[in-house]
């Protein structure tokens, strides 16, 4: 049985949770609130959910998906994420997260800012292209004609293929971007952004992707 740890369990955090939970995995839930803020949602999950601090939900999970504020990651510990594999659901939004010239300038990716933060940990980009809801409410089986398709991107491809299974197993195709380097091409504001795609569109669609520096 694998067990997902979470760093923040807003919307996105808790919709990954419950389908992780219908797949058959552990999740142990964290946020900067601290763990008794959780409780509801814990007592909704039921017994495979717990909730913890940030350092033991990261030290717990087999996988652990970061979905703070892009804002936020610097701020993360560093040492409970040492060799995890590491999903990151994060966007930049400059009115949320203030301007962050080395992203505008392309210098980096999002994923890229936490990967140098988490220097021990195996970063894969993911689910920061679907709407929370939709991670319940499009998933398929494995097989089902027009299966939509969910990006991902990261340097390690054992990493990668964790991620790809587990993403498969929650009801999604999988289309890999290639390294960190070329996560952008999933951005906010890109054609892949949003729209429910099938891995073939998905991928013209990350093919046309432009880079804000050029925009």
């Amino acid at each position: 049985m694998t067990t997902i740890g979470f760093i923040g369990s807003g919307n996105i955090g808790s919709s990954i949770a419950r389908a992780a939970i219908a797949r058959g995995d552990e999740v142990v839930l964290s946020n900067s609130r601290g763990p008794e803020s959780l409780g509801g949602l814990v007592a909704e999950l039921g017994e495979h959910a717990r909730a913890a601090t940030v350092a033991e939900a990261a030290a717990a999970g087999d996988l652990v998906v970061v979905t703070v504020p892009f804002k936020a990651v610097n701020d993360l510990p560093v040492e409970p994420f040492a060799g995890k594999i590491v999903m990151d659901t994060n966007n930049y939004y400059a009115q949320r997260d203030g301007v962050s010239d080395e992203i505008e300038s392309g210098a980096i990716t999002v994923s890229g800012v936490l990967q140098r933060h988490l220097v021990d940990a195996q970063v894969v980009k993911a689910f920061n292209h679907i709407q929370a809801q939709q991670i319940i409410s499009t998933a398929t089986p494995s097989g089902t004609p027009g299966r939509r398709a969910l990006a991902i991107a990261g340097d390690d491809r054992h990493a990668k293929r964790a991620v790809t299974d587990f993403i498969d197993g929650i009801g999604f195709d999988v289309v890999d971007v290639g390294p960190l380097a070329e996560s952008w091409r999933i951005d906010a504001g890109t054609p892949g952004y949003g729209p429910e795609l099938t891995a073939a569109e998905l991928e013209a669609a990350l093919t046309a992707a432009v880079p804000r520096s050029a925009l």
